[in-house]
């Protein structure tokens, strides 16, 4: 199916689902990850970009105050009541869309006062795959919401909502990156994001004019930010802050490095190690694809993967070939992406060996006895809208 055709199937559910036309369709893509993981939450730099994969919400204002979402992809039906809801009271998927309520109550927004909603949901962003699969799904119904309570509220603001419902009522202590490159992202471009500041840039990426291909390759190890391997890289992350004496991981430079040694265990110095370096890795991506373009960019990719094996430890076997084999097979770079435990990793590809790598990433994994990878390609896209 086109995304026309999923965008109307979304509305036609709506209608099978509630028996009344939804008042619209709003939708917002999953993200990946160029270069800079696990520097959001430390206020470091991120170059993500937004794909041509995304999430589709049908939504339409009710007379009451209670809101009800339903999905292609659960069975589960949600109810809750706007004036009373909170993270305890939301669980299962459901805890993202109705969350974004949840928050806007938060940044402001009179619960109580405002009319309940309907909303189904569907989505050909894959689950698990480190695309940003949640913030494609708070990205479509907090840009709805917007509109139709009449909010006002600019991209930036919308991005630090979906933060907030996706750390307290999803319980995932991620940074704001996967939610701003949602709302903010343009196609055939990267956003590069300070996550102190939250001032972002549009960077031109290029990929077509240099022949290259976004090659993703979901390893179908599915991970979950809310257990317990990412809470525990961030408290490491905060706690080598603290033996620096630092607000944050943002105010460490390379040159620092062997002071950091110096005042904290081995562990906690290589999560350090990689948060320092790879910040310096998402400038050096940026001004290569200013002043030389993607062509450029092969080495520093590669040089994250192994911080990330090595450093941060957040791969798995399966990322470890899939990057390995991909650079054998021709990709000019390749890495993991997203917050690692499973998930996807990407490879800058020539157009021309996009099927020898996907032929070769295929055979390791079959000889290797893991489960078949999804591989595809990605566009960069645009970001968060309103289809009808």
């Amino acid at each position: 199916m086109t995304h026309d055709d999923i965008a109307t199937q979304a509305a036609a559910d709506f209608q099978a689902q509630f028996g009344r036309p939804a008042d619209g369709v709003w939708s917002a893509p999953g993200r990946v990850n160029l270069i800079g993981e696990h520097t959001d939450y430390n206020e470091g730099f991120v170059l993500p970009f937004a794909i041509d994969r995304r999430t589709w919400a049908a939504v339409g204002l009710r007379d009451d105050n209670t809101a009800r979402v339903t999905s292609t992809f659960s069975d589960d039906e949600a109810e809750v009541e706007l004036a009373t809801v909170g993270p305890d009271s939301l669980d299962g998927w459901s805890a993202y869309p109705l969350g974004i309520a949840w928050a806007l109550g938060q940044n402001g927004v009179d619960l109580a006062e405002q009319r309940g909603f309907d909303a189904h949901i569907s989505s050909d962003v894959p689950v698990g795959a480190g695309l940003s699969s949640s913030a494609a799904i708070e990205g479509a119904i907090v840009l709805a919401l917007d509109e139709r309570w009449q909010l006002g509220l600019d991209r930036p603001t919308l991005a630090r909502v979906g933060q907030l419902a996706e750390n307290e009522a999803v319980g995932a202590p991620t940074g704001i990156m996967d939610q701003s490159a949602s709302l903010l992202g343009r196609r055939d471009s990267a956003v590069f994001l300070d996550c102190r500041s939250l001032r972002s840039e549009i960077v031109d990426l290029g990929f077509a004019d240099a022949g290259l291909a976004i090659v993703i390759i979901d390893t179908k190890v599915s991970h979950s930010h809310a257990t317990g391997g990412y809470a525990a890289r961030r408290a490491s992350c905060e706690a080598g802050a603290a033996a620096l004496g630092v607000e944050s991981l943002r105010d460490v430079g390379v040159a620092d490095l062997d002071r950091a040694r110096e005042v904290m265990d081995d562990e906690t110095f290589r999560r350090v190690r990689h948060v320092v370096t790879e910040n310096a890795r998402v400038l050096a991506t940026v001004r290569a694809l200013r002043e030389s373009g993607p062509l450029a960019i092969g080495e520093i990719l590669d040089a994250s993967h192994v911080s990330m094996r090595d450093d941060f430890e957040i791969s798995v076997p399966q990322l470890d070939l899939a990057v390995v084999e991909a650079r054998e097979a021709g990709a000019i770079g390749a890495r993991m992406t997203g917050g690692g435990f499973g998930g996807a990793a990407i490879a800058l590809t020539p157009i021309e060996l996009v099927d020898q790598v996907t032929v070769r990433v295929s055979d390791a994994f079959e000889r290797a006895g893991f489960t078949a990878p999804e591989i595809f390609t990605v566009t960069p896209s645009d970001g968060a809208k309103r289809e009808f």
